[in-house]
């Protein structure tokens, strides 16, 4: 295998880096039965998924047909697995250890430190299992929002919740200073002193939300402001898409009460707290308004003016990554339900998503998709696309 990385053309290296990292995986298989090694598995799949095929059949299908473009860069002597085989591999090999490979070339593919990383979850809708009963797949993903990159992911346990996923997540990405200086954006479900901590001992910030499902938190917060006599304030207006929104966003830097002890046992305190956030929106559509409110609290010092950029970017997930997913790569269609192949397809398609933006011109990603599956020099400029 080292022999095939080392073969690779220079601006292919992040690629060749990607395999080498994937060589680490251990193949579930006897080793005297592998006709197909699992690096030119695993580098079909990606080039399949980048080539607009959204299941392993048209993967199958298209390496079959693409076989020639696929030696250019392994050997494939056997040829490509069918979809019957290609199934039962991806089903074997081991997700924990396939994202944590995909997490490391990340690292490696874009060695520079990330401003902001917002951490949110994804259902894949369709991956449930009735008759099993298996839950669908539960995937917690983070994402630099200004390089709009996927950095890593990690499935939540069954019968459990976003939370639990959230701490392992944090040490993958804070592995070699990953998350320095860095700020963490996440739901009101990790608004707690567990997170917090989790965040600064990785030396990030962290920009929690507060929300209605911890109540007295929320009226805190908005007593807080009520009260305070003067806040650092900015105003921004967007227009488009047949819709004006005005977002008014407060600053108050009064918070000792957060770190103050305990009235009662279990009470939420968050001792590394340095400002609270509300941001105010307006939105006109059609001659409809509607207003709402929203707080967060952060350990980092943010102006009005940053605190209205930060939480937008956070939203940046949800449009950019969970959007993209499935309505560019059909996530929520995906009927995986067997074994690891439901985990395993959807590091694939963020590795695939991350390869398909590196592309140097201003189609759509869907374009993109469709072209590198019609045109193997389009596919192999994404291959070669890396960034600076």
């Amino acid at each position: 295998m080292t022999a095939q990385i080392e073969s690779f053309p220079v601006g292919r290296r992040r690629l060749a880096a990607l395999l080498g990292h994937v060589a680490q995986v251990e193949d579930p298989r006897d080793v005297r039965r592998i006709l197909h090694p699992l690096p030119e598995i695993l580098f079909l799949v990606v080039c399949g998924t980048i080539a607009d095929c959204d299941d392993y059949e048209d993967i199958a299908a298209w390496g079959t047909a693409h076989l020639d473009v696929l030696r250019e860069h392994l050997p494939y002597a056997h040829g490509v697995p069918g979809e019957r085989w290609l199934t039962i591999l991806m089903n074997r090999i081991n997700p924990a250890l396939f994202a944590a490979a995909f997490a490391d070339w990340v690292r490696e593919s874009w060695p520079h430190r990330v401003d902001q990383v917002a951490i949110d979850g994804k259902i894949s809708r369709r991956s449930h299992d009735r008759s099993a009963g298996a839950a669908p797949l539960h995937l917690v993903s983070a994402f630099a929002t200004t390089a709009r990159l996927v950095l890593a992911q990690e499935a939540v346990p069954d019968t459990a919740n976003e939370l639990a996923a959230i701490p392992p997540l944090l040490a993958r990405l804070g592995a070699e200073n990953g998350l320095k200086g860095a700020l963490v954006s996440i739901d009101a479900i990790a608004t707690n002193g567990a997170i917090a901590q989790a965040i600064t001992e990785q030396g990030a910030d962290d920009l929690l939300a507060v929300k209605a499902n911890q109540p007295t938190l929320r009226a805190e917060v908005e007593a807080a402001f009520a009260e305070a006599p003067a806040l650092d304030t900015c105003i921004t207006l967007d227009k488009g898409h047949g819709r004006i929104e005005e977002r008014r966003a407060a600053v108050l830097r009064e918070t000792d009460w957060l770190a103050g002890a305990r009235r009662f046992p279990g009470e939420l305190r968050l001792p590394n707290a340095t400002c609270l956030i509300r941001v105010e929106a307006r939105v006109e559509t059609k001659g409809a308004v509607r207003t709402e409110t929203r707080f967060f609290i952060s350990s980092r010092a943010l102006t009005a003016t940053d605190a209205a950029t930060a939480v937008r970017e956070h939203w940046a997930i949800e449009n950019r990554l969970h959007w993209v997913l499935d309505v560019t790569f059909a996530d929520d269609q995906s009927r995986l339900r067997k074994g690891h192949g439901g985990r395993n397809i959807a590091t694939v398609r963020h590795f695939a998503l991350n390869l398909v933006r590196t592309a140097a011109d201003t189609r759509s990603l869907k374009s993109r998709r469709k072209l590198a599956g019609w045109n193997p020099d389009y596919l192999d400029a994404i291959l070669s696309s890396w960034p600076n």
